[in-house]
């Protein structure tokens, strides 16, 4: 039988500078889905990649005396590096400066402007370079971007629109008849009542006043808007030709079935992109979902400020399953979040060394000690203690699955850790030393097998979201057979094989951190 193909995105990185910490909590979002859902069967395509044009661009490599091409290399190189760091397991890494988009590009500027989606005028009004948009003076907010909050300057040119309005009732009508197309319901209503219930005004889709950009090939004088070239990387990362010779994969995997984008850039995703489809005859995103920003207690990061954290360093100094753990855990749905270094050591020495270190280390040591390392047979609930545990297990597996499809990413991660606080009450509960010296082999064999099996279910759970993690539990438990470490083992107790083996002694995969001096190393890297 076929696997049901499922296409998730990121919004493509651009390509201006060095991404931080909270630039890199989409990425390992991403990530998360496609490994949960490649778990549940899914055959996954995973896309994410780089922004490289606009008048942005242009000017920072002038600033650093190299041309826009070496500059968008350089920076697409270590957005790419810092991806990989992560562990991430996209499938395509799409650039802007690809040729294939951008003769693709081109070929749908040409078709929309065929079919008189977009026809050339004047542009006037207050353009901010860093978000690329144009914006009229009742849209400022106290006289600057209504989205970034940067000054914004005058500027008048020629330009090529997009006639919006001719598709702004049919958006209107899609997302009325498809109520979970935008998440969360916030980000929809701000959709709603602030851009499209108001009127669509026409979108300016070229410029004049830069060159770095892909050319209106009928047209030269003029660059494709910023925001035309990077939504169509989502179609023509799959292969997509305007012209009906698109490839295997778009015809497999479009329209995505997940896109996810930070709040900032909701408009154009939830607007543009959808009617930009539309006017090409295309299917739109069955669910779009904006994230929050991790903010700090002092604002937004910033090197002006001293508070810039970067992944690198905290995956160097305590290990990327921590740093994933971190962004996962961290973020409520559709909202922002809050980095602190207290923050950041507490979750660590709480949550990953106290909560599953700890559960992990003690049941080694016991199914050493009382079976000499051989774990015992899993032979089912022989008390209330031994039901409770099975039954509470598969409630949080349920909690778990529902979270991840409703989005809902922290609650999942904290399902996980419901079992495992679970587990470590069932070993106080039970308390294994006291049936061992009353010669209670049963009771102990049982309490031995239910945790070695709870501890095997956590392991592939967090697969998703710690990979390396998963693999150190389920190696030291002995569980090296690929049959025991299927998603679809977890729903049931007892699905280990036989004879398992622990190693003899257990290796803390979580070092207890010094809080007050980890605290301190990561304040002063801040300030870097």
């Amino acid at each position: 039988m076929s696997k049901k193909p499922y296409y998730i995105t990121t919004a493509i990185a651009y390509t201006s500078g060095k991404p931080h910490i909270g630039n890199t909590y989409e990425i390992v979002l991403a990530d998360a889905i496609a490994r949960f859902k490649r778990k549940e069967g899914y055959d996954v395509r995973f896309q994410t990649g780089t922004d490289e044009h606009g008048q942005k661009i242009e000017l920072k490599a002038a600033e650093a005396g190299i041309s826009p091409k070496e500059f968008v290399d350089n920076t697409a190189g270590e957005i790419k590096r810092i991806w990989d760091l992560m562990n991430t397991s996209y499938d395509k890494f799409i650039r802007t400066t690809d040729e294939d988009h951008e003769k693709q590009v081109q070929k749908i500027f040409k078709k929309l402007y065929d079919k008189g989606d977009i026809y050339k005028g004047h542009y006037e009004g207050m353009y901010c370079t860093p978000c690329e948009s144009f914006f009229t003076e009742s849209q400022l907010v106290d006289g600057k971007c209504p989205d970034c909050g940067r000054p914004c300057q005058p500027a008048k040119e020629e330009a090529y629109f997009f006639r919006m309005s001719k598709y702004a009732d049919r958006l209107i009508q899609y997302i009325n008849d498809n109520p979970d197309f935008i998440q969360p319901e916030s980000r929809k209503n701000e959709m709603m009542n602030n851009f499209l219930l108001p009127g669509l005004q026409d979108l300016c889709v070229s410029r004049t006043s830069f060159s770095w950009g892909i050319p209106v090939d009928f047209d030269p004088k003029h660059v494709v808007y910023v925001w035309l070239d990077a939504l169509t990387n989502y179609i023509t990362g799959l292969g997509y030709d305007c012209d009906g010779e698109s490839g295997e994969l778009f015809k497999k995997y479009w329209p995505a079935d997940l896109q996810i984008v930070g709040k900032d850039i909701i408009r154009f995703h939830g607007i543009y992109w959808p009617i930009f489809l539309m006017a090409l005859g295309l299917p739109t995103p069955k669910k779009l979902y904006a994230h929050g920003f991790l903010m700090m207690k002092d604002g937004k990061m910033s090197t002006s400020k001293g508070n810039v954290v970067y992944p690198e360093m905290l995956v160097e100094r305590y290990g990327l399953d921590a740093t994933r753990y971190f962004l996962l855990k961290e973020f409520p749905y559709g909202q922002d979040a809050i980095f602190t270094p207290e923050d950041f050591v507490n979750k660590y020495n709480f949550d990953l060394c106290n909560d599953l270190g700890n559960l992990l280390n003690r049941t080694i040591g016991m199914v050493n000690k009382y079976f000499g390392g051989n774990v015992p047979n899993y032979k089912g609930r022989i008390n209330d203690v031994d039901a409770d545990l099975e039954e509470i297990v598969a409630s949080k597996i349920s909690e778990y699955e529902n979270n991840m499809e409703d989005l809902h990413f922290s609650n999942a991660i904290e399902a996980i850790w419901g079992i495992i606080s679970r587990a470590n009450k069932y070993i106080d509960e039970t308390a294994p030393w006291t049936l061992a010296k009353q010669e209670e082999t049963e009771k102990l064999e049982s309490v031995m097998s239910h945790l070695v099996e709870t501890l095997r279910i956590v392991a592939i759970l967090i697969k998703p979201a710690m990979t390396e993690t998963s693999n150190k539990i389920l190696s030291q438990l002995g569980i090296n057979e690929e049959a025991s470490k299927e998603y679809d083992t977890i729903k049931e107790f007892g699905k280990t094989t036989s004879d398992l083996k622990v190693i003899e002694k257990g290796e803390p995969i979580f070092l207890r951190l010094d809080a007050n001096e980890e605290i301190e190393y990561i304040k002063n890297k801040m300030k870097e």
